[in-house]
Parts: C-alpha cells; structure tokens; sequence
C-alpha cells in the first residue's frame, strides 16, 4: 500500500481536482502541484473566483442559462432577435454557439436529453416551459441545436411533437455536425455551417 506523501489538505485539492472533467489522478495531482506552486499568482485568485462564483451565480429563470444575473446578458440583451429560439441540451452548448457569433437569437436551455433507460424523461427537462415561451415571445422559428445521439434525435422529435399546435417553423442543426458529435468539441466553423444549413424536421 502506497504511503501518503501529502497531507490531507492537499490529498483533498487533487481528490477535488480530478473530478473535474478531463482531468484524472495524474493531472489533477499536476494540477494541484503548479497550484500550489503559484500560491499567489494562481491559487488565491482561484480560489475568490470560486468564492465569488458560488455566492453569485444563478440559472436564468427565463431560459436556463447560468450567470450572476436573473435575466442572463442574452435574455436582457435588446438587440436579440425574439423570433428565433434556439433549443440547446446545455449550458456549455449555448457557450459554444455564442462563440460562433452566426445567429443573435435567444435560447433555451433543456439541462438534458430524454433518455428513458437513464430515467430521464420530460419532468427531469426544461420542457414545459418551451410552448408557453414560444408562444409568448412570438417565435417564428425553433432551431433545435441538440447533440446527434440517439437520445438527442429522440428529444428533438419530442420537441416537434411538443411544438406542433403552434405557427412555428421547427429546424433543425444541418451538415457539419457529426452523428454522435457534441456541440461543445466543434469548432466554430463547422457550427456556423450547421447553422446556416439548417433544415426543418
């Protein structure tokens, strides 16, 4: 059995550290270590990041996305185009979009996909609201920019379904976006063709 070489405090920055996406026990271990050794530089003003962000934070009520304000910049921003909605599994897929800078629309944030063997169905979502929105802002189109995984294209049909009593066009994500790709991973030129390609269902 390994002995321990740190003490607990630093045992629990990398315990921490390494359930962080893409980082496992070795990175996290790097990680925490250039941390540590830029005490100044890095891990105090990481750390009232992290203060601040825990204390501020809030999911936007109007569409789901996280800021330190309720409405979010994207929803309070006037020069929005209110007649399209872009539905989007995550937060970091509407980052991702936003990158692209290809459309000015609003969005709305689902937190997820269906995934029935996962026990996820439409009460664990964003998905009551979405009618009741649409319908309010006036949308004429819903793009409906969710991953191309079979849960994704079994939300996207839910959403259709969801949608189809009011006069809205539904689209689609078009060429670019690989079956089984994940918004977030693209680069910004292939989601801006996916963008203007899109394609009603």
């Amino acid at each position: 059995m390994a002995e321990r070489v740190a003490g607990p405090e630093i045992e629990r920055l990398i315990q921490l550290l390494a359930r962080l996406p893409g980082l496992g026990p070795r990175s996290a271990r790097r990680a925490a270590l250039h941390l540590i050794r830029k005490r100044e530089e890095l891990l105090s003003p990481l750390a009232d990041a992290m203060r601040v962000a825990r204390e501020r934070i809030v999911v936007c009520a109007a569409c789901g996305n996280i800021d330190t304000s309720d409405p979010c910049a994207v929803c309070a921003d006037p020069r929005r185009d209110l007649s399209i909605l872009i539905v989007v599994e995550t937060v970091a897929d509407l980052w991702a979009l936003e990158r692209v800078g290809a459309l000015r629309a609003r969005y709305h944030v689902l937190g997820g996909t269906l995934s029935p063997l996962d026990g996820i169905g439409p009460k664990e979502l964003n998905l009551e609201s979405l009618p009741g929105r649409v319908a309010a802002e006036n949308a004429r189109e819903v793009i409906v920019a969710v991953n191309a995984t079979v849960d994704g294209q079994t939300t996207a049909h839910y959403i259709t379904d969801l949608l189809s009593h009011l006069d809205v066009k539904v689209t689609r994500l078009a060429h670019g976006v690989p079956v089984g790709g994940e918004l977030d991973y693209l680069d910004e030129g292939t989601l801006s063709a996916a963008l203007r390609q899109r394609a009603v269902f």
